[in-house]
């Protein structure tokens, strides 16, 4: 029988994965220090700082390098030529999907309003606008866009999927991003679940905001880097336009950022993954992973052949 070796990079993820599956051995390896093994089959670097230790596969043989992201920008450039590499599809949409219906829902509803009042002892009420009888422009329909999509449809309102290229998926009409300017000045709420890298950067520029009709909220759950910050600051200063961002351009944040301080923004510290959910998920796509191994199948979410 095939013998597959899988570094994990924390004893609690070994841990999850016992027993392994048959024909696979578990070793704990944080790529911190030289590989235990000249050869390793599978290597999942941390969740998060792995990609600055990257180099240090340099110093084993592997087939195959499993993240703990969706998200894989820059790495590339940073793994060993020849490296394949998958992402983390199916870990991390249920938890972005919760937070951009939470972000959605507690800027519509006024919850940071009320936060602050119940600091101060204060029992201040407020008319707010509601999430239902809106129209909600998805930004992005691949795994995470698909999860919000699901969780919005209890809420009463109006989705309108937007992708790369409009098509007919399970009967649901998606829309090509070509189409964004007769679509968004009737939306009431833009949430984007985009990837980043320089097809999407800035794809959310000034021209776009100024299309969205006054008081219209941007939801981001993607990355920082698809919203041009300057430009939203201006319209959120202007009154134009609400932010809900879980993730900002720069990030982290810095002290003194006007988006800390600008009413009408809710920030999140790039939490959309980061929940009890992951845990459990990343254990069996690892296991999926090393079992696939072995019975000689190809990996699962391969987004880097390794070729440059």
């Amino acid at each position: 029988m095939t013998h597959v070796v899988v570094s994990v990079p924390t004893e609690q993820l070994a841990e999850d994965l016992t027993p392994p599956p048959e024909g696979v051995e578990v070793i704990v390896w944080d790529l911190s220090t030289p590989a235990p093994r000249p050869v390793i089959d599978i290597v999942v670097p941390p969740y998060l700082g792995g990609g600055r230790r990257l180099p240090m596969l340099e110093t084993v043989e592997t087939r195959l390098v499993q993240g703990q992201s969706i998200g894989y920008e820059g790495m590339k450039e940073r793994l060993p030529e020849g490296t394949l590499f998958a992402n983390a599809a199916s870990v991390h949409e249920t938890s972005t999907a919760e937070l951009a219906v939470a972000l959605t829902l507690a800027a519509q509803r006024g919850i940071p309003h009320f936060v602050h009042s119940q600091i101060s002892e204060s029992w201040t009420t407020a008319f707010t606008p509601s999430l239902a009888d809106r129209r909600v422009l998805l930004l992005g329909y691949g795994g995470v866009g698909k999860a919000v999509a699901a969780r919005l449809q209890g809420f009463e309102v109006e989705i309108v999927p937007v992708a790369s290229r409009a098509r007919e998926e399970d009967g649901v009409v998606v829309h090509g991003v070509s189409e964004l300017p007769e679509l968004l000045p009737g939306a009431d709420i833009l949430i984007t679940t985009l990837p980043g890298g320089e097809s999407t950067r800035h794809i959310i520029d000034d021209e776009v905001l100024s299309a969205l009709p006054d008081g219209a909220l941007v939801v981001n759950v993607g990355r920082g880097p698809l919203i041009d910050t300057d430009a939203l600051v201006r319209h959120v200063e202007h009154g134009r336009i609400r932010a809900a961002l879980d993730v900002t351009d720069p990030e982290p944040l810095p002290p003194g950022h006007p988006l800390w301080r600008l009413p009408g923004v809710l920030v999140s510290p790039h939490v959309g993954g980061a929940s009890d959910a992951m845990r459990p998920r990343i254990a069996r796509l690892v296991r999926t992973q090393a079992e696939r191994m072995v019975r000689g199948e190809p990996a699962l979410n391969v987004v880097l052949d390794g070729t440059r």
